[in-house]
């Protein structure tokens, strides 16, 4: 008998990719996916194309496969997506030691990072209802 099958995390309209270990401190990567919140995807793909930090390579992949897995596992439709979360997770530091003066060492740390991208297709806009014409105004200016 197996353990029943998890439901899916996200809504029918979403679509995800993670991305694990890339050797970046979170506060640098975080700068990077913050240029790309909440945009639409196409627009997201060409801020990182032109962007000039190293990391926004791996940032691009990762947005590119999120577009991927929507379009081709969930049948969502490409230019309707957005970039709903790009959230930016610690991994694991490796420490290295750095020799100083007078035999004392000092600790080198360098931080690794997760990068989740959540994409998102726009719901169509609600028609707006039919606005009625104000409410005419009771108040009376009273004569003293």
């Amino acid at each position: 008998m197996s353990k029943p099958k998890t439901p899916r995390a996200l809504s029918e309209t979403e679509a995800q990719a993670i991305t694990r270990n890339i050797r970046i401190s979170p506060r640098k990567l975080n700068l990077v996916a913050g240029l790309i919140r909440n945009k639409p995807a196409a627009q997201a793909v060409a801020t990182l194309t032109f962007s000039k930090r190293r990391i926004a390579l791996a940032v691009k992949k990762t947005l590119e496969s999120a577009i991927a897995n929507a379009e081709n596992n969930h049948q969502l439709d490409v230019d309707q997506l957005f970039v709903k979360h790009a959230e930016v997770g610690k991994a694991i530091v490796m420490r290295r030691f750095h020799a100083r003066g007078r035999g004392r060492s000092a600790q080198i740390e360098k931080f690794f990072s997760h990068l989740k991208i959540v994409v998102a297709e726009k719901a169509a806009a609600p028609s707006a209802p039919v606005s009625r014409s104000p409410a005419p105004d009771n108040t009376e200016q009273k004569a003293a």
